[in-house]
């Protein structure tokens, strides 16, 4: 049932009061005034009516206009009175409810560090919250514009590159990596692999044929001669050995020209590319390239779809890997807020301090937005919705006006005709 019918239900029933009030105190102006049992209905009834008119009066002043002279000027109050209502109101939500000293009493009261331990220990309630937490971040994701997205990233990638000196961070990368003569390793590792590479039968092979196929082409009357197979291996030989031995020489003579050479190079290399302004002129190029590559933008872009896809299907997953974090860090923080008294009371404190320090302000944010709102309002609709709310109860204030009146006439009866009634009980 709506509050419309209802409140009309209870209209109708304290209209009823009314006219059996008045059906009764017409129906006494047929009867013998003589009787005194007569006089004493009509009293009642006369004062039921006068009690209801009175009531129903008050009731419809507060909403509507009542159109009786000089009176009517103090019906309609609440339509009228719009702005106080508004301003009123958001001062006692502000006074009762938001004022610093009873929200401060309210957390010493309730504890509240304590019980959100209290929940947080309980079986379940951290896969719940963790539930709820992975579902609002794949919901909220899907709010997420991905061009928009896409776009940040791009040009934050391009401003990053903008702002770096390739050519000079790559010598001053170098210069780092080569200190305390770390490329050297670098230069042994080389030997060795390509040591390992000469040892190969393959190898030999190809050196071999090289040398055959050299003949051929430079002495090939001398190639037709010779045991160009023979000729071949026994170079490949010479040649595998002679490296061999330089390589051997090198690795083991820390101080060998090959391994100067190797660090003067080095430097030399690093001091261009901090430098020399070729180096510069192809980084800038490098930089350019890598801002008006289309595949590299399209990749960089595409980051975020892949980020947002893997959230989003561990979002969904049951074993979710932020499901289970959040389950954890859940039961982390109850266990530890259940065991650590000092912390709650910490916390607890650190709450009544942002109490103090916010309530004012959102107090004061509040009650402007309630008395802003109510103010805004339309008057009738305001009135309306008023009415239905409490529209029911004001229409019992009339039913009870009928019979309180009812009564009161009785006993006004009663009084002023005692000695009628006494002499009728002898």
């Amino acid at each position: 049932m709506t509050k419309e019918i209802e409140l009309k239900k209870t209209k109708r029933l304290a209209l009823y009061f009314l006219v059996f009030a008045a059906l009764t105190f017409i129906t006494t102006l047929f009867l013998p005034a003589t009787l005194w049992w007569v006089g004493l209905i009509r009293a009642i009834s006369e004062a039921a009516m006068v009690g209801a008119l009175a009531d129903w009066f008050a009731v419809v002043a507060l909403f509507k206009r009542v159109p009786i002279p000089v009176v009517s000027a103090h019906t309609e109050i609440i339509p009228k009175n719009k702005e106080k209502i508004a301003d009123n109101l958001a001062i006692f939500v502000r006074d009762k409810f938001l004022d610093v000293d009873s929200l401060v009493a309210l957390i010493q009261k309730h504890d509240p560090a304590k019980k959100a331990a209290d929940w947080l220990i309980a079986p379940g309630n951290t896969k719940k919250l963790g539930a709820y937490l992975v579902r609002f971040t794949a919901g909220t994701i899907d709010f997420i514009e991905d061009s928009a997205v896409q776009k940040f990233i791009t040009r934050a990638i391009h401003a990053v590159l903008d702002k770096i000196d390739l050519s000079n961070s790559a010598g001053l990368l170098l210069e780092v990596l080569t200190k305390n003569k770390r490329h050297q390793a670098l230069l042994n590792e080389g030997i060795n692999q390509f040591a390992i590479l000469l040892s190969e039968e393959g190898t030999q092979e190809y050196i071999a044929a090289g040398i055959v196929e050299w003949l051929k082409e430079e002495h090939p009357v001398a190639e037709k001669l010779l045991p160009s197979g023979w000729v071949g291996k026994t170079g490949a030989d010479i040649a595998i050995k002679a490296a061999s031995q330089l390589l051997n020489e090198v690795n083991e003579n820390p101080d060998h020209p090959i391994r100067t050479k190797f660090d003067n190079y080095t430097a030399e290399f690093i001091e261009k590319l901090k430098t020399d302004p070729d180096f510069f002129a192809k980084a800038e190029e490098i930089k350019r390239y890598l801002k008006d590559d289309a595949t590299f933008n399209s990749y960089m872009g595409g980051l975020w779809r892949d980020l947002k896809d893997w959230i989003k299907h561990d979002c969904l997953d049951e074993n979710s890997i932020l499901h289970q974090k959040i389950s954890d860090a859940g039961q982390w923080l109850g266990k530890t807020l259940s065991e650590d008294e000092s912390l709650r009371t910490s916390l607890n404190l650190h709450m009544e301090d942002a109490a103090t320090k916010m309530a004012p302000d959102f107090a004061q944010f509040l009650t402007t937005h309630i008395r802003d709102t109510v103010k805004s309002w339309d008057s009738k609709e305001m009135s309306r919705q008023i009415e239905l709310n409490i529209g029911k109860d004001l229409q019992y204030i009339r039913i009870n006006g009928t019979i309180v009146g009812g009564c009161i006439g009785c006993l006004l009866y009663v009084i002023s005709h005692t000695g009628d009634i006494l002499n009728f009980l002898r």
